[in-house]
């Protein structure tokens, strides 16, 4: 600010004629100089250059008219010029001690000091150069215990930190213990810290003392620890410096102690590939710090030695594993649905749930997801499934097969100790995946063994339970194998050979066999090109007409699946191959009638109406592990002692079925107008043919009760339609499983009519529309709904 002898000086001093008077700077007015990434505080120095055009004039005026500076920090230091508003409120009034201008570029080099604290009130224009009305903040030095406190801690962690800096003499500490204004101090010892402009120009606008003594602290401590740890870090380096030297010159000495004692160099190189390949492995640090202590062992160890060879294939194990995990691709479902409907027909619940998978796999990529595990009959493509699951997250896919293991070394692997020892079929896969995210495919699960040498499935138990796998440990590797990033899926073909705790991990989702449309459709779309492709035929060549190929799926195979389809199609195709390659001019039409002479005659034919076209033959309906199947119930009466004969190969839950039915019939010998009294001298025998096939299940009571009614009442069964169901001793019709697998057996087999318990009215839901639409249900309360049904006699009572 300028005094008033330097006003009455300015105001005497006259004008030449013809110049320029200079603006007069308002009393209450500082010419302002922002600055980019500094901090001036009351008492400090500071060394600022002033480089372009605006700042340069705001720089001259001040030195012109020998006035002091306002030092303010802008907001944003990528302005040039920033504007008032672009300017904090709270800056410093700074005298300019020295003054240069460079020769070389121009640009104003000042030293400044700073005076005090002032705020911005409005800016004052038309002067040519930066300036503002400001209010001076002059800082007040109260006698407080409190400040007094913090002072003292203030002077001694500020010695702390000096001490810690390179190169800090003593005078540093001697210069702040000079000074005697708490205040000052505060601002000296801010202006030292090595903290963002940001958090300085918050110490500078806190005007009380007791605040800005705290906030220094809180910034003298952080500096401390900052200093303290680059230190540690420092020393930590040049003794790891000095212990790779020392260990640089141990090498050389054993190369050529090595040398002399005539070794083989290859161990030397073999050695230091492993070491580079333990470098670029990106292991954990306790599995890395077990690789280089084996490493050091074979170092040591001499080629002859039998455990040399051993060693080097464990750390080759240990180094090709995939232990980093590689970025996640990012999942497209509209893409993943597009790869589903390419690959698969049908099976649109079991593919809207993949979708839900992929969906929640996108939006919680470290979710713990569920194990799927598709259940269903052979060749419904529960193997193409996991496939396009790997397709759709763009992930590596390897597939394991469970079948028939029966040792839990096989999941857990050997331990070293042994010669030969390998890892497990886990972690094989994983290596042979290259990933550790990929999707493995545990193909056959419930074909696990259990044998001597442990049980396989409860090896499996810690793979797939999320809380666990992320620390597997495989007995050969030795160290623990994160899995959480392995997407699992699952196949098998019953539930009854998957252990129960095993179960519990799992989520199923049902593939029933295909209906003779969805056939159809797979084998024109999918199958026909691929065998075609094998057997190097182009459509030119051979044409298989709808008609035929519909007869393919009718007459030549039986199955849920697809594969046998495909084998019969694959020789009709060799046929034709055989004439195309003797005559490359052959056109090739195959239709229904020129099946026989390809494929010998039909195999499977409608019997349905032959077998039962007498008293107590009925058509039943079982499921298989294969899909549902036809189960044709004969009974028949001789002279006897009133036995209950049953034969097929039937297990104790059918054999007691067949007793509940004999005693339903018995106690319903009124209503169905059967003579009681000669149950005593005959003998009632029920056989279900493939007695070669062992059969079990309470399904087969209604089946068991209409037969052994329409032999005592003499009259035949319907021959267009197929029962099931569970009995009581009451006559309710009870509920069964496998209504989707038996539904579609009644339809492959021309069966019009199917009878099914009530209770399983919301399964007909899961039957493809097309099947409904073909067959006819009728659902059944007691029994006596099945004997209206199926006998079509009017005597029977309710």
């Amino acid at each position: 600010m300028s005094t008033d002898s330097e006003k009455e000086a300015s105001e005497s001093t006259p004008v030449r004629p013809g110049a320029v008077p200079t603006p007069a700077l308002p009393q209450d007015s500082l010419i302002l100089l922002p600055v980019r990434n500094a901090v001036l505080f009351p008492g400090m120095v500071l060394p600022l250059t002033a480089g372009h055009g605006q700042i340069k004039d705001d720089v001259q005026a001040a030195v012109k008219r020998q006035q002091p500076l306002g030092i303010v920090l802008q907001r944003d230091p990528q302005v040039q010029d920033p504007p008032f508003d672009g300017l904090n409120t709270i800056g410093t009034v700074a005298n300019v001690l020295r003054y240069v201008t460079s020769p070389d570029d121009g640009a104003h080099h000042l030293i400044c000091q700073g005076v005090e604290r002032f705020r911005l009130i409005a800016p004052v224009d038309g002067l040519g150069f930066r300036a503002a009305r400001v209010a001076l903040l002059p800082d007040t030095a109260p006698s407080d215990s409190a400040i007094d406190a913090r002072v003292l801690v203030l002077r001694q962690r500020a010695g702390e930190m000096i001490g810690l800096l390179p190169n800090a003499g003593g005078e540093l500490v001697r210069a702040l213990d000079a000074i005697e204004s708490p205040g000052l101090l505060a601002d000296t010892v801010a202006g030292l810290i090595d903290i963002p402009p940001a958090r300085k120009q918050d110490i500078l606008e806190t005007l009380d003392l007791c605040k800005r003594l705290d906030k220094v602290l809180d910034a003298v401590a952080g500096r401390i620890e900052v200093l303290r740890l680059s230190q540690e870090i420092g020393e930590q380096t040049r003794g790891r410096l000095d212990q790779r030297q020392r260990e640089m010159m141990l090498r050389e000495q054993l190369r050529t102690i090595q040398h002399e004692l005539g070794e083989s160099a290859d161990n030397r190189e073999e050695a230091r590939k492993l070491a580079e390949a333990i470098e670029a492995a990106h292991m954990p640090p306790d599995v890395e710090t077990h690789a280089r202590r084996e490493l050091a062992r074979l170092e040591r160890m001499p080629d002859a030695s039998s455990e040399y060879s051993m060693s080097v294939s464990y750390l080759e194990w240990l180094t090709e594993l995939p232990w980093a995990l590689p970025p996640e691709a990012s999942i497209d479902i509209a893409q993943a649905r597009q790869i589903l409907d390419e690959a698969h027909f049908g099976l649109d619940k079991v593919k809207r749930r993949i979708l839900e998978y992929l969906g929640v796999r996108k939006l919680n990529p470290n979710g713990k997801a569920p194990i799927l595990c598709f259940l269903g009959p052979p060749g419904v493509g529960k193997t193409s499934l996991g496939q396009s699951i790997a397709q759709a997250l763009a992930r590596p896919f390897v597939r394991v097969s469970l079948g028939g293991v029966h040792d839990e070394s096989e999941i857990r692997g050997h331990r070293r100790t042994y010669i030969g020892a390998m890892p497990g079929n886990i972690v094989q896969a994983i290596r042979k995946a290259g990933a550790r995210n990929c999707v493995m495919l545990l193909d056959e699960l419930d074909k696990l063994g259990h044998g001597v040498h442990g049980d396989p499935a409860a090896a499996m138990l810690e793979v797939l339970d999320p809380e666990q796998n992320a620390s597997f440990r495989d007995n050969y590797i030795g160290v623990p194998f994160d899995l959480s990033a392995v997407v699992f899926v699952a196949t098998a073909n019953q539930l009854d050979g998957i252990p129960g705790p095993l179960r519990d991990r799992l989520e199923f989702l049902d593939l029933p066999g295909y209906t003779e449309a969805e056939k159809f459709q797979i084998a024109r779309r999918f199958l026909v090109p691929r065998q075609l492709e094998a057997c190097g035929l182009t459509p030119t060549q051979c044409e298989l007409s709808d008609e035929a190929l519909r007869s393919i799926i009718r007459d030549y195979t039986r199955e849920a699946g697809v594969r046998s389809l495909e084998r019969q199609i694959g020789s009709v195709f060799r046929y034709v191959a055989l004439r195309v390659a003797e005559d490359p001019a052959t056109h090739e039409r195959i239709e229904p009638d020129r099946l026989p002479s390809i494929l010998g005659h039909h195999r499977y034919e409608r019997e349905v109406a032959m077998r039962t076209s007498l008293p107590g033959v009925v058509t039943g309906l079982a499921w298989t592990p294969v899909g549902g199947e036809l189960l044709f119930i004969e009974a028949s009466s001789t002279p006897g002692g009133g036995r209950l004969v049953l034969t097929g190969q039937l297990g104790d839950v059918m054999k007691e079925s067949a007793q509940a039915a004999l005693t339903l019939v018995k106690s319903r010998c009124e209503a169905l107008h059967i003579d009681c009294s000669g149950f005593d001298k005959r003998d009632i025998h029920v056989h279900v043919p493939a007695g070669a096939v062992p059969k079990d299940g309470p399904s087969a009571g209604v089946a068991l009760f209409i037969a052994i009614a329409s032999l005592l009442m003499g009259q035949a069964v319907r021959s267009d339609c197929a029962v099931t169901g569970e009995i009581s001793l009451r006559g309710i019709v009870l509920p069964v499983g496998g209504i989707k697998e038996k539904v579609l057996a009644a339809l492959r087999a021309g069966i019009g009519t199917v009878l099914l318990p009530a209770r399983n009215a919301a399964d007909l839901e899961d039957i493809p529309a097309d099947a409904r639409s073909q067959l006819r249900f009728v659902l059944l309360e007691t029994v006596d709904d099945a004997l209206r049904e199926l006998i079509e006699t009017k005597s029977v009572k309710r």
